[in-house]
């Protein structure tokens, strides 16, 4: 059997996945169709487990050193303030790091960049598409393309979709993406005000629910990053105009002078699972198998979790295991992103956004009566951790 495996995407995803097969001394190449990694706003928020789960390779203090540690993390209302502010340190024994991380993707994916480069197993090509993908009862070919325009054909003993939400990989396998895509525009805003200074007692993770306009803010280095859902019928000039970023962050906190921003950011937003996550010899990962909204940091954390469990089962199969194995990767990893990520991440937006005020109040009320219970209260944190999804599905065959 062929000793290598083909990665299609090189975000941290299909980074991390080439880090743990060259580890165990299987080659890999990762071809990625940009012209290198991009350093934009993307996720930021790594969860506990997943702190965890990179410490083997040397990156965590780096990630620490140039991000924020963010102890705890709240859901608060527009008008009346916190509701509930729950408390990682609940989870201390039963994870390494017990807090979130506010920390660019970009950065991580850099550093495992910079790890695979010293490794003669990893071979990696910016500026190359995917094309097409066979397949046969021993391998896989992939054809693909570089920026001039010059046709290359890779083989392997198994390919590897980490190509994000639009997957050439995924289309290939002929696999439908079912779900939805959220009526609303999201629009990020990154700016330099410090919004301590107008909620002394906001977490540097904080949900803010609102009948009529919800936010999230969150704390990275030197700035705030700010979320509104926007209304999808505006044209991209107005969702992304100077004046739509200064009347919402003025709405969310008022200050006699213009914010000051960085960055403005509008994407759409999908709840979606692949039907598959497996077809014979090529598999799917991250936001290639799964997506959804932004609101509880899953999606990056999931996708790192499933590069963790489809690149130890690879190992396992390159080392003797039959290649139905890879059937297992499949239940599991898509059980969690159904059970775990799209209800969790869906759930945070309904309380957010919930209207009637007697539904309002029994989603704080229920919040409420978490908090106060230490042992619901660590229950709950084990959950949109992640950290329950991982012991739920070792079970699962």
């Amino acid at each position: 059997m062929l000793q290598n495996v083909v990665i299609v995407g090189a975000g941290p995803v299909g980074l991390l996945s080439a880090c743990l097969l060259v580890d165990e001394g299987i080659s890999v190449t990762i071809i990625e169709a940009a012209a290198d990694l991009p350093r934009d706003l993307r996720a930021s928020t790594f969860h506990p487990p997943t702190l965890d789960m990179l410490e083997r390779f040397g990156v965590v203090d780096s990630m620490i050193a140039q991000g924020l540690i963010c102890p705890t993390w709240q859901f608060r209302d527009r008008t009346e303030g916190v509701v509930a502010t729950f408390e990682l340190g609940l989870l201390k024994g039963e994870t390494n790091h017990p807090y979130r991380l506010q920390c660019e993707q970009w950065r991580l994916g850099e550093m495992l960049l910079e790890r695979l480069k010293t490794k003669n197993l990893a071979t990696i090509h910016f500026g190359m598409k995917a094309i097409a993908i066979r397949q046969s009862a021993s391998g896989v070919e992939i054809d693909a393309e570089d920026a001039d325009g010059k046709a290359h054909m890779l083989t392997a003993a198994f390919c590897i979709g980490a190509d994000g939400i639009g997957s050439v990989v995924r289309k290939h396998m002929n696999v439908e993406f079912e779900g939805m895509t959220i009526p609303e525009i999201y629009l990020t805003l990154s700016t330099t005000y410090d919004f301590t200074k107008a909620m002394p007692d906001i977490s540097n993770i904080s949900y803010i629910s609102d009948p009529n306009e919800w936010f999230v803010l969150i704390r990275t280095v030197g700035l705030w990053r700010a979320l509104f859902p926007v209304d999808a019928t505006l044209t991209d000039a107005q969702v992304t105009s100077p004046e739509l970023a200064e009347k919402l962050l003025q709405g969310a906190a008022h200050l006699s002078h213009p914010y000051d921003v960085k960055h403005r950011t509008a994407y759409r937003v999908h709840e979606r699972v692949a039907t598959k996550y497996v077809e014979n010899r090529v598999a799917i990962a991250g936001d290639a198998a799964h997506v959804n909204n932004p609101l509880g940091g899953m999606g990056l954390n999931g996708g790192i979790h499933d590069a963790y469990n489809l690149a130890s089962t690879l190992v396992e199969i390159l080392k003797g295991a039959p290649v139905e194995r890879l059937g297992r990767y499949e239940r599991q990893r898509r059980k969690v992103a159904q059970d775990v990520v799209q209800q969790t991440s869906m759930r945070n937006r309904a309380i957010l956004n919930t209207r009637d005020p007697a539904s309002r109040a029994a989603y704080y009320d229920e919040l409420r009566r978490t908090v106060d219970d230490p042992v619901a209260h660590k229950a709950y944190l084990m959950r949109t951790s992640m950290m329950s999804s991982l012991k739920d599905v070792a079970s699962i065959s």
